[in-house]
């Protein structure tokens, strides 16, 4: 991955391939942003001229490339679009840099080294550069000639991503903004390794392959891990996920990471949906919609890589991810609509349809981590496309059965540059859900899908438990081009609210 390191270094006087600068859109045209005042000087004072020359206004995420001056060691300048302006008094927010700073990042694939004369301000702004240059140098070429799979190659389009980024403006003994450099470090580390997860192919990634990875980051992370196979999970009593596994030649897998710090006062669960294959089982899905359906798993590799991240991050609380894995395939021992499951918590459920199939993975693992009673549950899934219909492709839902949680937790998530909206859980569609035959099925009415999913699952969270659930069914996996630092594929979305969660609880911030 990109090296990251801090300097005080004149931003026009530091030898590297490359300057990134950023330019706002003024109301007269480009302006340049705080920052690059050195860079300015060395064109006379008219770089904002020569930007608007070449095409530029500023625009977020706009990317203009010109030869540096003479007084400048760097030999290409690159202006990044910052948008618009900021009212007087105000500043450039995080996720305006990180979104800068990543669309940088990715325009200067095959640098060796380049210098971000950005506005840093402080920590959180460096903390948001650093991130922003991260997740924006990412690639998986993996299964590319050059690849080497199953890891991701440096190679990005024949070229390397930017090896080295520097970022200009502060101390590099400076604690707080070395402190943000380690945490965008930790950050972007894991959630590139949930976007590599996200992406392998389903061939190579079945349950039993994601159990191993989380078995390998627990003994590298000092995070206990167990492992329960078909033979365990028989043995317990888990029908949703043996019923969802049953069509597949690959059994499934529920894992459990703990983390632990002696000092936490508080405990989190978070459950990822956890399928590495989703045909749509017995259901099938219709053509046009499998080809994406490795990207599955990605809730529970939001939820992988936010533990471990807590881990690296010494993070004064509990944190328990359950990730619930599974291939829903049709064969002859498939589940079948009309079948009843038999849930771990002793819930039946009629299955009518078997590519609703989420939710029943989902709803044992609520339900062995509800035992726990921990704190809160959050758990994490591309559940459903009704979610897709109402909310886009780039924002994920929040339901929750305590509206104060929900609230933060929209707040948490948008704080962290990951969209979100706020959904309700309306008690009328319960209905929809009544069987003749078992406690509960799996399917209510057709509208408001994603709120019925949601229903379901919070008859399986323990008794005063708090509970929270995220449907990152729209950007969890990035079908369109590449923008800001999101790429094309797996996003990892959910991993930095999680993250910022379990901040947030450490810190007492959560009651």
């Amino acid at each position: 991955m990109t090296a990251l390191t801090l300097s005080t270094a004149a931003a026009a006087g530091l030898k590297a391939d490359a300057l990134v600068v950023g330019v706002a859109k003024g109301d007269k045209g480009p302006v340049v942003a705080p920052g690059a005042d050195a860079v300015e000087k060395a064109f006379g004072g008219k770089l904002a001229t020569v930007l608007e020359t070449l095409g530029a206004s500023g625009g977020e995420g706009e990317v203009t490339k010109l030869p540096a001056p003479e007084g400048v060691k760097a030999p290409l300048v690159l202006a990044v679009g910052l948008g618009a302006v900021p009212e007087k008094g105000e500043s450039f927010d995080t996720e305006t840099l990180r979104f800068a700073a990543g669309v940088a990042a990715r325009a200067l694939s095959g640098t060796k080294k380049a210098a971000f004369a950005l506005p840093a301000e402080g920590a959180d702004e460096v903390g948001a550069i650093g991130e922003g240059v991260l997740l924006g140098a990412y690639s998986f070429d993996a299964y590319k000639e050059n690849g080497s799979a199953p890891k991701a190659s440096a190679k990005k389009n024949g070229k390397g991503p930017l090896a080295e980024a520097v970022i200009l403006g502060t101390k590099p003994r400076d604690k707080a903004a070395k402190a943000a450099v380690e945490r965008a470090t930790a950050v972007a580390e894991e959630l590139n390794r949930a976007r590599d997860l996200i992406n392998t192919p389903p061939n190579d990634l079945n349950p039993e392959a994601f159990a191993a990875v989380a078995t390998a980051a627990g003994k590298e992370h000092g995070i206990k891990v167990q492992v329960l196979d078909e033979k365990a999970l028989t043995k317990g009593g888990y029908g949703g996920i043996l019923g969802v596994g049953a069509g597949s030649d690959s059994p499934p897998r529920l894992v459990k990471l703990s983390y632990t710090h002696a000092k936490a006062k508080k405990h989190l669960a978070f459950v990822g949906k956890g399928i590495t294959y989703d045909s749509g089982g017995i259901s099938l899905k219709p053509a046009g919609h499998n080809e994406t359906m490795k990207c599955d798993m990605s809730g529970a590799a939001a939820v992988f890589a936010a533990v471990v991240v807590a881990a690296r991050l010494g993070l004064e609380v509990n944190v328990t991810g359950w990730l619930a894995l599974a291939e829903n395939m049709p064969s002859g021992s498939a589940t079948r609509p009309g079948d009843v499951l038999r849930m771990y918590s002793g819930k039946t459920v009629e299955v009518l349809n078997t590519d609703a199939e989420g939710r029943l993975v989902l709803a044992d693992a609520i339900a062995k981590a509800s035992e726990e009673k921990p704190d809160a549950i959050v758990d994490v899934a591309t559940l459903t496309g009704a979610m897709m219909v109402a909310l886009g492709s780039r924002t994920f839902g929040i339901m929750a059965n305590d509206d104060a949680f929900r609230t933060s937790l929209y707040e948490i998530a948008e704080a962290s540059g990951e969209p979100a909206w706020p959904m309700p859980l309306p008690e009328h569609l319960l209905k929809g859900m009544d069987s003749p035959t078992a406690d509960i099925a799996n399917m209510g009415e057709r509208m408001g899908g994603g709120l019925v999913a949601g229903l379901f699952l919070r008859e399986f969270v323990g008794e005063g438990i708090t509970w929270a659930h995220v449907d990152l069914a729209g950007p969890a996996f990035n079908e369109g081009s590449p923008f800001g630092y999101t790429p094309k594929g797996g996003t990892g979305t959910g991993v930095r609210t999680l993250v910022a969660l379990a901040e947030r609880t450490a810190a007492g911030d959560l009651g």
